[in-house]
């Protein structure tokens, strides 16, 4: 039996990661990381019904142990991944900075660094030499009122592109892309008012960033 490609997305539940995740299918067998139960059942139904298939883990990406486990469990069943989506973020209230609540702070910083910065050591060894990474960056760092998200999502992007000049003969491919706006809940909490006719949808985002990456 031929051993399937395995594509993680990790915020698979809503958005861009869920958009991505069902473009993936069925060409890869989707791992779907998110907190959201209800959101990765919508998905498997969706995957499923392009003829697809999905394996489903529920958990917070904030978790070491659990994330060490995921990764390693990975290795066990599969031997690798091929892609590696990182779509999970977390949104801090707009607020001005000399306001920032510490819980919202810290949230942001371990959802937004610190994961990542834990996640890249366990998903590496399983892309090896051939496989893909895919960050999202959003330029949003030093906008007013966009402390919590600005400041962290600009570490998390640093991250990834010290990995991507470290790795750029070696592999694996690290690519940053920069999605257009799009009618999302995130954007929605920082744009409230914002009509949502004019902006991308995921589905439409998640085509044209995998296929600027074919």
């Amino acid at each position: 039996m031929t051993q399937p490609k395995i594509a993680l997305v990790t915020g698979a539940s809503r958005g861009l990661g869920y958009a991505l995740a069902l473009a993936l299918a069925p060409e890869y067998h989707i791992l779907a990381v998110a907190r959201t139960v209800g959101g990765l059942e919508e998905l498997d139904d969706a995957i499923k019904a392009k003829g697809g298939e999905a394996t489903l883990a529920p958990m917070d990406i904030t978790n070491r142990d659990a994330m060490a486990h995921l990764c390693r469990s990975v290795y066990d069943r599969w031997g690798g991944v091929a892609l590696w989506a990182h779509t999970a973020i977390h949104t801090g209230p707009l607020t001005p900075t000399w306001q920032l609540d510490p819980k919202d702070w810290d949230r942001s910083v371990a959802t937004n660094v610190s994961a990542t910065g834990h996640m890249i050591p366990f998903v590496a060894p399983l892309l090896g030499e051939t496989g893909s990474a895919l960050f999202f960056d959003d330029l949003k760092g030093g906008e007013k009122f966009h402390g919590h998200y600005g400041a962290t999502k600009v570490a998390q992007i640093a991250l990834a592109r010290s990995w991507q000049r470290e790795t750029h003969k070696t592999g694996p491919r690290v690519h940053i892309l920069e999605p257009q706006p799009m009618g999302t809940a995130h954007r929605a909490r920082f744009f409230p008012g914002e009509p949502r006719e004019p902006l991308a949808t995921p589905q439409a985002e998640a085509a044209r960033l995998l296929a600027s990456i074919a």
